[in-house]
């Protein structure tokens, strides 16, 4: 056989290769929302509050800190 018999042959394994999806990552779930166990939900909460106030207020202070700098604010 000449190798333009093989190309539409390749070409049509390579269309079924590329339409299958292994039957694991199909059915892929997780059991927790998290990726971590927290043992108290008022422990959690108030961390991730925190947190997030922490990252929240990181501009204003560093705006506070530039405008003290230059003689700007009070």
């Amino acid at each position: 056989m000449s190798l333009l018999a093989h190309v539409p042959r390749q070409a049509a394994l390579r269309q079924v290769a590329l339409r299958r999806t292994p039957a694991s990552s199909r059915f892929l779930t997780s059991e927790e929302s998290v990726p971590f166990s927290y043992k108290s939900k008022p422990v959690f909460a108030a961390k991730v509050v925190g947190y997030l106030v922490a990252g929240f207020s990181i501009p204003f202070v560093a705006a506070y800190y530039q405008l003290s700098k230059s003689g700007g604010s009070s």
